[in-house]
């Protein structure tokens, strides 16, 4: 095991064999990555006096070939894959955002990974036999739910069905082909009303935002897989989920 880009205190990773397009989604950072950590470690330290942060971790896990193509920026393979769940719209935090699979730690998981993985499975019936965790990103802050979040990377070796499991938790789950996020039609930045900026992404009748556009958004342009896109394009937020049938 080598170290990723962050494994301090993270058990359970292990990059040994990771297909060499997806090596460099370890190193993951840059000055947006910067920004959002920072900016997430202003707003843990200001929510401190009302409590502790609770602890969860979600799993971004990649799927595709093991071969690189050699023509394809960062030799990103065809078939190359990111699995998405959307939370149901009863949910009390975050109903119908498009999510990673991941939640808050149970007592008796073995750290971020272990989180991870058990939430996986609980929203999409993956078999996390066929799952290779090899990266913790730094923690992100997340205050509505007051989660401090550590997105755990993996690579679906052996990719197994998925579905809905519980409906009360998740509506959707879906495995997005990356070259549809890459595509820069697909690309775009959102602003809220309170002036909040995000990379976003629009696939599949999905608007992708948030934490969860913004990790994909640094995995990728780390990874070397990006393709040239508008970062001037700033879309109204409430405007643009109403375009895919999405709220706040």
């Amino acid at each position: 095991m080598t170290k990723g880009a962050d494994v301090r205190g993270v058990s359970g990773l292990d990059d040994s064999g990771l297909p060499s397009w997806l090596r460099p989604a370890i190193r993951t950072g840059g000055p947006d990555a910067a920004d959002t950590l920072a900016t997430s470690r202003a707003l843990r330290r200001a929510m401190s006096i009302t409590g502790k942060p609770r602890q969860a971790a979600v799993l971004v896990l990649f799927g595709g070939s093991p071969e690189p193509d050699p023509v394809a920026p960062g030799g990103l393979p065809a078939d190359a894959e990111v699995l998405l769940t959307q939370r149901a719209s009863t949910m009390r935090q975050h109903s119908g955002q498009i999510a990673f699979p991941g939640g808050a730690e149970d007592p008796g998981d073995d750290g971020p990974v272990g989180t991870a993985l058990r939430e996986a499975v609980e929203e999409t019936g993956l078999d996390p036999a066929g799952v290779q965790p090899f990266a913790a990103l730094p923690k992100l802050f997340v205050p509505p739910s007051k989660f401090d979040v550590t997105p755990i990377l993996g690579y679906w070796r052996a990719p197994s069905e998925v579905r809905v499991v519980d409906q009360g938790e998740t509506e959707r789950v879906v495995c997005v082909p990356l070259t549809e996020l890459l595509d820069p039609a697909h690309r775009f930045m959102v602003r809220g009303s309170l002036g909040y900026q995000s990379p976003a992404f629009q696939v599949d009748g999905m608007l992708v935002w948030g934490l969860t556009g913004g990790i994909l958004a640094g995995i990728i342009k780390t990874a070397g897989w990006e393709r040239d896109w508008d970062r001037g394009d700033v879309r109204d937020l409430e405007s643009s989920l109403a375009a895919v049938g999405m709220t706040l």
